[in-house]
């Protein structure tokens, strides 16, 4: 019997009309629907259809311009992440869903909270993206001047999800117990104060809500900077991250994954899946000229002024078809978006791309790897980055909704699981069985305060 190939583990994200900046002006988007209740019921049971582990959720909590420059490249309404989430929960079954939660300009308790709420009510399929906020606008929105400093950012993270997981532990699994005969609804013994004492939380106390179904849900972790990866290294279970090429890529695997030891942790136990936005066709021209009609959705002039903003570099006085001046980008100056920044050098310096160029790509996929070709090409990319150690999957990112999702569950999906790298139905109920991960053991209040490195 041969060896059995590796599975893929597959995400899809969730961005207001679908990833590709222009999509929204596209005809098959349904771009007035943002506000409609069954557009995320349909869009949760399309994914369900395709199998999918999770669906990913991003957190938008700032929208517009702020002193004339473009801030926020889609001031699309965004609804509240986990309220959403709830909403996919009522319309589907087994499909994991994540939300990001900012671990920056939120409290633990209350995401401790929301998302044990969230974990018991799906049956035990929540997943939480612990994000520290990038864009300088929230802080204004938080009554602060300015974001605190990247590296802070992370450590405050670090502490916010420990005291969280403490929340979690703070009720043993089988303290719920609505015993009519004792009159006992929860067995007080088993239901215990946390007492914790740290550099950004000192607090006490004990959750209201009884210990997730999972344990934990499922920690989702976005971010390349040093303090990301270590941050990653300590508590994340799946890194949804953005290389756009395959050495990079098994670079960033290798490095991750190698500091795992250092905290006791095992390859296995943390899943890393790459950023990937389709452009399908039935050819690859097809499927290139398409992706040419949604970037003509924004006008060249609009596409480099998010350019601008997106690199905090102003290119006003560069021609559109003159070399990107990737030199002017300085990642380790900038306090929010450090990894994000040096991928976006690194690939115009790479690629010798120009400002048009370059700004085409951000408007497509925000820096992550774009994909232009049949659903079979795509395939291959898929399987090439698994079996080269470049991944553990993907992180799906449709152009645009639902149509861009459609595709890629009727086309791509049955091609996956043809070739045996990709399931044909849901062999557990939870995310964690989804993705092959154990429940954490139980921790007792007195869980140790790690300390972030």
């Amino acid at each position: 019997m041969g060896t059995a190939k590796k599975q893929l583990h597959l995400g899809v994200f969730l961005l207001n009309t679908g990833q590709h900046m222009g999509g929204w002006r596209h005809p098959e988007t349904m771009a007035d629907r943002m506000l409609d209740l069954s557009f995320y019921q349909e869009f949760a049971k399309l994914a369900e259809k395709g199998r999918f582990d999770t669906i990913l959720v991003l957190e938008q909590i700032a929208i517009g311009e702020r002193n004339g420059k473009v801030v926020e490249e889609r001031p699309i309404p965004t609804p509240d992440t986990v309220t959403l989430l709830s909403v996919m929960a009522s319309a589907t079954e087994k499909i994991g869903l994540t939300g990001t939660v900012s671990t920056t300009y939120n409290d633990p308790f209350h995401v401790a909270a929301r998302l044990a709420t969230l974990d018991h009510l799906s049956g035990g399929r929540a997943g939480w993206n612990m994000v520290t906020s990038q864009d300088p606008l929230i802080a204004f929105q938080f009554s602060k001047d300015a974001h605190m400093d990247h590296t802070l950012r992370y450590r405050r993270a670090n502490e916010f999800v420990e005291v969280a997981m403490k929340f979690w532990d703070s009720w043993e699994d089988n303290a719920l117990l609505a015993a009519r005969s004792s009159g006992l609804y929860i067995d007080p013994d088993k239901v215990h104060d946390i007492h914790h004492s740290g550099t950004y939380f000192s607090l006490s106390g004990t959750s209201y809500i009884p210990r997730p179904v999972q344990g934990h849900p499922v920690l989702f972790q976005a971010g390349s900077s040093r303090s990301g990866l270590q941050f990653a290294a300590q508590k994340a279970e799946v890194v949804f991250t953005a290389q756009d090429n395959l050495q990079d890529a098994k670079a960033y695997y290798a490095d991750l994954k190698g500091r795992l030891k250092r905290f006791g942790r095992r390859p296995e136990q943390l899943h890393i899946l790459p950023g990937l936005a389709p452009m399908l066709g039935s050819t690859e021209d097809e499927a290139k000229k398409r992706m040419e009609h949604f970037n003509e959705l924004i006008l060249p002039e609009i596409a480099a002024k998010i350019l601008s903003a997106t690199v905090d570099v102003d290119l006003s006085s560069y021609p559109l078809d003159s070399p990107f001046p990737y030199w002017e980008i300085d990642p380790e100056a900038n306090n929010s978006k450090k990894s994000r920044l040096q991928l976006l050098k690194d690939l115009a310096q790479r690629e010798g791309l120009t400002i048009r160029q370059m700004s085409k790509h951000v408007i497509a996929a925000g820096g992550h790897h774009t994909f232009c070709g049949t659903p079979e090409q795509l395939a291959d990319l898929m399987e090439e980055w698994l079996d080269q150690g470049a991944c553990d999957g993907f992180n799906i990112m449709p152009s645009h909704y639902l149509r861009g999702l459609e595709e890629f569950v009727d086309h791509v999906v049955p091609i996956l699981q043809k070739r045996g790298r990709y399931r044909k139905d849901y062999t557990g109920n939870t995310l964690r069985d989804h993705l092959g991960l154990t429940p954490p053991p139980h921790g007792l209040p007195a869980l140790r305060q790690s300390t972030f490195i």
